[in-house]
């Protein structure tokens, strides 16, 4: 299993309306609103071989209300 963080600029006003899109996305397990030069952070989870860059571009980049998105690939989870 492969964990991404993703972190969205949305269109002034749209970031609720993104979140409620991202949500409905399976990869996708949390939505938060961030504060700082983005506007959401998505953590997703995806099965080992798939291709992270394929994902972003056809499934989170083409959400309504996106504008731009930056992606953090997570090597190891602490406890």
């Amino acid at each position: 299993m492969q964990t991404i963080f993703v972190m969205l600029k949305c269109l002034p006003g749209q970031a609720y309306q993104v979140a409620d899109h991202a949500v409905e996305i399976e990869a996708v397990s949390e939505v938060h609103s961030i504060s700082g030069q983005y506007d959401l952070m998505l953590k997703c989870y995806l099965e080992d071989g798939v291709d992270l860059g394929q994902f972003v571009v056809e499934n989170i980049q083409t959400l309504p209300g996106v504008t731009d998105t930056f992606t953090l690939i997570a090597f190891k989870a602490f406890t």
